[in-house]
């Protein structure tokens, strides 16, 4: 009688556990993260009497995940791509608006200060068509200068954008790492943390929406994260800090993700970083941003140059040589990679030798590199096209794309220095 009993009360407690496993999973159906659970059952081993096995009931084997690590994974490396599209194509659609057409965009203002200067041709003397060329100009230079302001609008919301995101970064890192370690103490008594498990995956499902990881498990139970392939954020219960810097040169216009380990900073290569959110921030801020902003200098540039170089070969009403009708600043001085150890400098104009280079310039900036021998390389960075000038000797002037590159000093072998020529152009434009 008392097996049966035993038998019986064991069939009980079984089945009460796999009813209060399936009241769990109806009661998470809508929880973030969660994953369905399911009791495994198994036979207890019969007990040996003259006549045979008796059977002595059911028990608990365990409570298992319904999980499959491969797609939990493929499923999290897609909304990282995902992530990382949809992010640059809602900063692409503001940067649109930046360029818009119609009446009140720059192309109209620029096509109407050179349809009120063929009405001066037509009338050379005619003072109230000087006056409006004068007031397009105005209106050309406002609109220059606008679409310049909100570019750099543009690029200060994103840097605070990434400065939110790789805070967030940091504390989910933080948090995965003390998931690990609650993951490691649990899975000693023979058993899975299902909820930890579930809790750790939706933290890596929450970090990839900001960047693309890969993940390797310990026997332990704590899992490996890592950026960019093979950088390590976090390992049991060990994390890397993450931190955004302006990469290897002291440009604002260039942002980089890099990791703080063991006092050493390594600076994680974009193109490696995959997807996320940060990822498509960092390409347009880096790339599209800077494009948009070439573009805009360049057309600047070089529509006030030839304007001024066309009124110096003429005479105003007075007789006099004509007069430059825009102001335009200086083109910053190369910015210097931070591991340089000469004493190079590198500053950069529109060409003047032997004619005006304006109409030769290029939407790019450039990346000049010094050499052994007295060798130095300028690399277009658009499309990476390379102009190698040989050594030995001192190489003072360099000419290109419409440019003119001034080295003064003597730069050591190694040292870099990127020339962004149309940076301040259009934010500076005036008559």
């Amino acid at each position: 009688m008392s097996g049966i009993l035993n038998i019986g009360t064991r069939a009980l407690l079984a089945n009460q556990a796999a009813l209060q496993t399936a009241g769990n999973n109806i009661a998470n159906v809508n929880t973030p993260g969660y994953s369905r659970q399911e009791v495994l059952l198994q036979n207890i081993k019969g007990q040996f009497s003259g006549s045979g096995y008796y059977g002595a009931g059911v028990d608990i084997m365990t409570v298992r995940r319904v999980h499959n690590e491969f797609l939990t994974r493929q499923a999290t490396l897609a909304s990282a791509v995902a992530a990382s599209d949809s992010t640059r194509m809602e900063q692409l659609s503001q940067l649109e608006d930046v360029f818009k057409g119609g009446p009140n965009g720059l192309g109209a203002a620029v096509s109407d200060l050179f349809n009120a200067f063929s009405d001066v041709v037509n009338s050379p003397a005619d003072q109230p068509a000087r006056a409006v060329v004068l007031g397009r100009a105005e209106e050309a230079t406002s609109s220059f200068r606008a679409s310049a302001s909100q570019l750099q609008d543009l690029q200060r919301g994103v840097v605070l954008q990434l400065r939110d995101s790789v805070a967030a970064i940091n504390n989910l890192a933080r948090g995965i790492a003390d998931v690990n370690q609650e993951i490691a103490r649990a899975m000693g008594v023979g058993h899975a943390p299902n909820d930890l498990l579930d809790h750790r995956d939706q933290l890596m499902r929450d970090l990839n929406q900001y960047v693309q990881t890969t993940q390797i498990e310990a026997d332990d139970g704590t899992m490996g994260v890592f950026l960019a392939s093979s950088q390590p954020l976090v390992l049991g219960q060990t994390v890397t800090t993450v931190q955004l810097t302006d990469g290897d040169f002291t440009d604002p216009a260039t942002k980089k993700l890099a990791m703080q380990r063991g006092g050493v900073t390594v600076t994680l290569d974009e193109a490696t970083l995959g997807g996320g959110s940060v990822s498509g921030l960092l390409r347009y801020h880096n790339t599209d941003l800077v494009d948009a902003g070439n573009l805009l200098g360049r057309m600047a540039l070089a529509i006030g140059t030839k304007v001024n170089e066309q009124q110096a070969l003429g005479l105003d009403l007075d007789g006099a040589i004509g007069a430059a009708l825009f102001n335009l600043a200086s083109m910053p001085a190369g910015y210097g990679a931070t591991t340089n150890t000469g004493t190079a400098s590198v500053t950069a104009n529109v060409s003047t030798l032997p004619v005006s280079g304006a109409a030769a310039l290029v939407a790019s900036n450039y990346e000049v590199r010094f050499n052994a021998g007295g060798a130095i390389d300028v690399v277009r960075l658009t499309d990476g096209q390379l102009t190698s000038i040989p050594g030995p000797g001192p190489t003072t002037l360099i000419q290109i794309d419409g440019l003119d590159l001034n080295i003064a000093g003597v730069g050591a072998v190694g040292d870099r220095f990127l020339v962004t020529p149309y940076a301040g152009v259009a934010d500076t434009i005036t008559t």
